[in-house]
């Protein structure tokens, strides 16, 4: 071949080669997914907004610090390591977030599906973009009420790498402000949410769920903060409400919650004629429960489940797992649970004259006839869980002829017997130093799943997480009625979630803001709702104010005995004593600064505009 042959064809190869290069570098990667093609395919868009509801902030849920039930006074911590039993006080930044990752996260995807979703029907563009705004105030509900005032960002914040961030800065709304963009966001999107009657994307009704509550508290915080001898606030309003504004914000939640009531939309649920059963069921059932508004649903067979029920089911009916028994409800919290005739619900362990004990057939004839949520929420001495029973009982009282008096006889070894042949230690405890068993001689109900293998560490638990249901509605609606002077409405609405706790018709005749507060403990007991609603209310520092001698700031357990003194009428019976928790140490401290929480020094560094919230 000449050299001129060579030189032609090497030519030619460079050509053809550089034909492809280009040809090659003009193709789509396959690998990636382009801005116009995730914003005009809904499947994608419905995943990512999958994503964000799984990331709503919680402070306490089934996956989210659950733990934290056990920090307050529902509960104490009876598994390993005392730290939940010995908060010497709140810390400040306890409650604290400041995350706009997911605000900027839904702000982008606003923007976008108006930008780039083309192929997107007018419907599909509104109601994604509803659902997205409805995902923005929830978060900004989960701001306010721990931060107060936080900036409102509603658009993307872009730098433009001059060295100079300031245009970027933004100083906090008021408090007031937050909540009124809330109230507005819920009210334009409302009608375009569509979902049906979906209880895991939002709908119309889930959007007035959250403005009933956000306005509840908004409502609370005006007139509450403002009766304070001192009332928590800035000059600039970052914390504090006027309280000129509560009669509004209580006239919004009621109109909020009567328009979920009115609709029709929601049932309370009952359709367990065993009254504490249906109580479980109305939180638990996920099948034709038309009481739940909105819920973080879990599947096991797609592999989204939680380890709640492996940490937290009763001590004798646990399966494979190592631990369990972790929050183990307080005898404050089971007191608080009235009995059927409307009288206070402290159990009758001692006589009238405190002379001698009350003495029981059973271990739970000393519950009976009390309010049947008691039975849905906490397993008390006496009862089951899966058909099992949970045997709960400290050990036994041993009659001394020579003192006159009862001697404890306990042991450590769960399950054990008596010399006499009979039950001295419960399977299930109580005990009072052992772990992963009940030191407060009761365990929880709600949320644990009763489903065979949820407490394998193979299996796991697919129990939802109930973010709104209508129980809440009515008793949101109870307490807005209430404090507008509309006393007959209020009483209508928590007498109707009182009568499916087995109260007769109309069990109130009268109504304050202190029963409605027990109301609203006892049936929203383990949903995130005890230490907001005593912030909002301004008692936290009153009910936990750190004092021994309080009986609010201290966890009691109940400790169950069978009675051993041959030939005497109470042999074989069953006593019971109060006692502080054996495990617990420190009485609950909440200081003033813990209404809001501390923001964080770099959140202030990057942002001179940021003011510090009170007593920080």
């Amino acid at each position: 071949m000449t050299r001129l042959s060579k030189h032609i064809i090497l030519i030619f190869t460079i050509l053809v080669l550089s034909g492809c290069a280009e040809e090659w570098l003009d193709r789509k990667p396959q690998n990636i997914i382009l801005e116009e093609q995730i914003w005009n395919d809904s499947k994608l868009i419905t995943g990512l907004l999958a994503n964000y509801y799984d990331r709503l902030p919680a402070h306490t849920s089934l996956t989210t610090g659950w733990a934290e039930f056990a920090a307050y006074d529902e509960a104490m911590w009876s598994n390993n390591d005392d730290g939940r039993n010995n908060i010497v006080s709140y810390p400040f930044d306890r409650w604290r977030l400041w995350d706009y990752t997911l605000i900027r996260d839904i702000n982008l995807a606003i923007e976008n599906i108006e930008t780039f979703g083309t192929s997107l029907s007018a419907t599909q563009k509104s109601q994604f973009s509803a659902e997205l705004r409805f995902l923005r105030a929830f978060v900004y509900f989960e701001l306010v009420k721990r931060m107060g005032g936080v900036p409102l960002v509603t658009k993307q914040l872009i730098y433009d790498f001059n060295g100079n961030p300031s245009y970027l800065q933004q100083p906090r709304n008021k408090e007031s402000e937050v909540y009124d963009f809330i109230a507005t966001e819920l009210d334009a999107i409302k009608d375009q949410l569509g979902n049906g009657t979906s209880n895991t994307r939002a709908n119309k009704y889930t959007a007035m769920a959250l403005k009933s509550r956000a306005m509840l508290y908004a409502g609370s915080i005006a007139k509450y903060n403002g009766r304070m001898a001192s009332p928590i606030s800035t000059p600039g309003g970052e914390v504090g409400i006027p309280a000129s504004r509560a009669t509004d914000y209580y006239t919004k939640a009621l109109a909020a919650s009567e328009e979920i009531i009115n609709s029709g939309v929601y049932q309370l649920y009952k359709t367990n004629p065993n009254l504490g059963e249906n109580f479980y069921d109305a939180i638990t059932k996920k099948s034709a429960n038309r009481e739940v508004i909105l819920a973080q649903d879990f599947l096991v067979s797609k592999d989204k489940r939680h380890g709640f029920t492996y940490d937290n089911i009763a001590r004798n009916v646990r399966e494979d797992n190592l631990s369990s028994s972790s929050i183990t409800p307080s005898l404050n919290l089971v007191e608080d649970y009235e009995y059927l005739d409307g009288t206070s619900g402290e159990l009758k362990n001692r006589n009238a004259a405190n002379t001698d004990y009350v003495y029981y057939t059973n271990p739970q004839d000393i519950f009976a006839n009390k309010d049947a949520r008691l039975y849905g929420t906490v397993i008390f001495p006496g009862t089951s869980f899966r058909g099992i029973p949970v045997q709960i009982q400290a050990g036994v009282k041993l009659w001394n002829a020579t003192t006159s008096a009862f001697q404890n006889v306990e042991s450590n070894v769960l399950g054990s017997n008596y010399e006499d042949g009979g039950l001295l230690t419960g399977s299930s405890g109580p005990q009072r130093s052992q772990t992963e068993v009940t030191n407060s001689g009761f365990y929880l109900r709600k949320y644990v799943d009763q489903t065979a293998m949820s407490s394998t560490r193979g299996i796991r638990s697919d129990m939802w997480w109930i973010r709104f249901r209508l129980g809440e509605i009515y008793l949101n609606a109870s307490e807005a009625a209430l404090e507008l002077g509309k006393t007959a409405d209020a009483l209508k609405y928590v007498n109707v979630v009182r009568e499916r706790a087995g109260f007769g018709a109309g069990s109130l005749k009268a109504l304050t803001i202190d029963r409605l507060q027990n109301e609203r403990r006892v049936e929203l007991a383990f949903e995130d709702h005890r230490v907001w609603d005593l912030k909002r209310w301004r008692i936290a520092h009153e009910v936990w104010n750190g004092n021994a001698s309080n009986p609010d700031a201290v966890i009691y357990a109940l400790y169950p005995y069978r009675v051993v003194r041959p030939g005497h009428e109470t042999h074989g019976k069953y006593v019971f004593d109060k006692l502080v928790a054996p495990r617990f140490r420190a009485p609950r401290f909440f200081q003033m600064g813990n209404y809001y929480s501390s923001i964080e020094q770099i959140v202030i560094d990057n942002n001179p505009k940021i003011v510090r919230n009170p007593f920080h």
